[in-house]
């Protein structure tokens, strides 16, 4: 009697040893629900591009052109940026496949409820009169869908005369200028991300 019960016990912890544990389920702590997506001209909007992925780990920025709905509509928050081209313009004023985006594809996507932040960059020394206008006008296009735009900042520290950027004394994202600030943009990138999650965009 005595050696069935401690061969059943034997059975008992070997069986026990062969359980898999369970593992709790990983809360995820990325930034998985956001995207960054760009157009540029000169290079200038993919360099501030890439400072946003590299300060918010989010993964490499995706040219607009390139971009399938599935990719837009796949996320919760999409940060969105362009240069200004077409100084003055009341319309398609980055001179890229934003331009096309906005006015023959964006209308088609159901983005209600959508979390957007901008970014934009401009040349304040050549283009004063028009420095940014493109984030001006991709702000319009994106709350005219539906979209909750966040991450609006300061026209402090920018010499320019007018911006179709500036709504209500602020502009409508992160705003730099690759050709006359360019050693104040990872800085401006780092900050405006702090702010962005500290609105709660992730």
């Amino acid at each position: 009697m005595m050696k069935k019960t401690l061969f059943l016990l034997s059975a008992s912890s070997v069986a026990q040893a062969w359980v898999i544990p369970q593992v709790p389920s990983r809360v995820s702590t990325s930034l998985s629900g956001a995207a960054i997506f760009y157009s540029t001209s000169t290079g200038n909007t993919e360099t501030v591009a890439e400072y946003i992925s590299a300060a918010s780990g989010l993964d490499d920025p995706v040219e607009i052109g390139d971009a399938s709905a599935d990719d837009i509509n796949g996320v919760d928050s999409l940060i969105v940026g362009a240069p200004t081209w077409n100084t003055n313009a009341d319309e398609q004023r980055s001179g890229t496949s934003w331009d096309e985006w906005l006015y023959d594809t964006l209308p088609n996507l159901e983005l209600t409820g959508k979390k957007v932040a901008i970014f934009g960059c401009g040349d304040q020394e050549s283009y004063g009169d028009y420095f940014c206008d493109a984030s001006g006008e991709m702000y319009d296009k994106f709350t005219e869908a539906g979209c909750k735009v966040y991450g609006m900042t300061s026209t402090d520290g920018y010499n320019h005369e007018s911006s179709k950027a500036d709504v209500d004394g602020k502009f409508v994202g992160l705003v730099c200028d690759e050709d006359n600030q360019y050693d104040q943009s990872e800085d401006r990138v780092k900050a405006w991300v702090a702010q962005l999650k500290d609105e709660g965009f992730f």
